[in-house]
């Protein structure tokens, strides 16, 4: 059985084939709320082509969206492409964890599949740690009970904020610095934002298990997961990150499918 799985993220999407509990492979190509559903079936036929895959083991897809506007144009693609409607991940899906949001479906729904993925590799107490276009924070309970978190600017709109809104300051390629006291403008601005985004990351982190600790009584060990765009820039410099899972998502993707199908 194979499964097609879809990220869609404010800056990418990230697609991916489970050959049953094997990722195949992923494929990332940009967001655009201007693509449509025809354009979709002529990236997804590409990606099959350059994988070897026929479309036609394609059992089901699945579906996180952050993007609601493009979600038309997708199901589109899936009908096209497959004949079926695909599953799309809401606040309504049975996805094994309690959604202790003050209004659940105010979520995420890329949240709640990382804590769902999160849960199913390291259990709880766990705080996830998503470095995309935003930075989320999100924590879930050794019972399963997703509490919420915290959200935080991207480094690309760091990044881009610095640049755009600055006459002199050149645009630069992120990578980890090796001194604060940077002697050139592009490595002082790479070093600021590198520096920056990891004591935001371990201030947040530390912040969140504090509370865990005094206001709901956690006294194990907290894990630590980053996943992301930016997660292997950071976190091999945060006090905290233990984890670093690039397929987080895709995974969860497919602990909830294989949930809805049980």
């Amino acid at each position: 059985m194979m499964l097609l799985v879809v990220d869609i993220g404010n800056t990418n999407t990230v697609l991916g084939v489970f050959n049953n509990d094997k990722l195949e492979f992923r494929y990332r190509v940009a967001t655009n709320l201007k693509r449509t559903s025809d354009e979709l079936v002529a990236t997804l036929f590409n990606m099959f082509t350059i994988h070897e895959i026929n479309k036609d083991c394609i059992e089901d897809t699945i579906i996180s969206s952050v993007v609601p506007d493009i979600m038309y144009a997708w199901q589109s693609c899936n009908r096209k492409m497959f004949g079926k409607e695909p599953i799309i991940i809401d606040y309504k899906t049975d996805s094994g964890i309690i959604n202790d949001y003050e209004s659940p479906k105010d979520v995420g729904a890329d949240r709640i599949v990382n804590a769902v993925a999160s849960y199913d590799k390291y259990g709880g107490p766990a705080i996830i740690v998503d470095m995309g276009t935003a930075i989320t924070f999100d924590v879930i309970t050794k019972d399963a009970r997703y509490l919420g978190g915290s959200i935080a600017p991207g480094i690309r709109i760091a990044q881009d904020g610095l640049f755009g809104m600055t006459a002199q300051l050149p645009k630069i390629e992120l990578r980890n610095p090796t001194t604060a006291i940077a002697k050139t403008t592009p490595a002082s601005m790479n070093a600021g934002i590198v520096y920056g985004y990891i004591s935001l990351i371990d201030g947040v982190i530390d912040q969140i298990q504090r509370e865990l600790k005094n206001d709901h009584g956690v006294s194990e060990k907290i894990n630590v997961i980053a996943t992301g765009g930016y997660s292997e820039l950071i976190a091999h410099e945060s006090k905290y990150i233990e984890y670093i899972e690039p397929d987080l998502m895709l995974d969860g993707l497919k602990i909830i499918y294989d949930r809805i199908k049980k």
